[in-house]
């Protein structure tokens, strides 16, 4: 038997001894899928690598928002009281029971570093699977979503003060 051969063969035996690690790997149930059971370190970063690069990978036909109005805040700030807050908490709003049990731990948008506007838009829209993050695309039509995107891009600087006038003056229709 030849070297090429021998090579060939060894691949064959790789490809298949993996195929039915994985197999077995899912069959027999190996893998604690439950959110209260963290995920290893590899597996996070695999996790997130996959997240991130996909999220890149589908922002090139998405038109960055150039400005964000008042009106659009305002819209953008019921809506977000209304489908956001209880997981991604606001100004003054520092815990929450829902988000308490959801694994990964949702980011805090009141106080995380503003995402660029096209990212932000992607994620509002077709959300992440297997993190709860729902695909508000199917709920909000995308001039909806730019609203959402331009209250949580302005929610950082916001006082809990202002954030509670907002949503107030808001909900009572003006």
């Amino acid at each position: 038997m030849n070297k090429r051969w021998k090579i060939t063969l060894i691949a064959v035996a790789a490809v298949f001894a993996s195929v039915w690690g994985a197999v077995l790997f899912v069959k027999l149930g190996f893998y604690n899928i439950g959110a209260d059971d963290h995920h290893n370190k590899v597996t996070l970063a695999i996790i997130v690598q996959l997240r991130d690069r996909s999220i890149d990978a589908r922002l090139g036909p998405i038109k960055p928002q150039l400005s964000a109005t008042p009106e659009m805040v305002k819209a953008g700030a019921q809506h977000y009281a209304t489908l956001c807050a209880g997981c991604h908490l606001a100004p003054g709003i520092a815990k929450s029971e829902v988000r308490t049990g959801l694994y990964p731990h949702p980011p805090n948008l009141a106080q995380e570093e503003i995402q660029e506007s096209r990212r932000a838009f992607w994620i509002i829209k077709h959300g992440i699977k297997m993190s709860a993050m729902p695909a508000w695309g199917k709920t909000l039509d995308d001039a909806e979503v730019w609203d959402v995107v331009a209250f949580v891009r302005k929610m950082p600087g916001m006082s809990p003060e202002d954030y509670q006038q907002l949503v107030q003056r808001t909900q009572a229709g003006s």
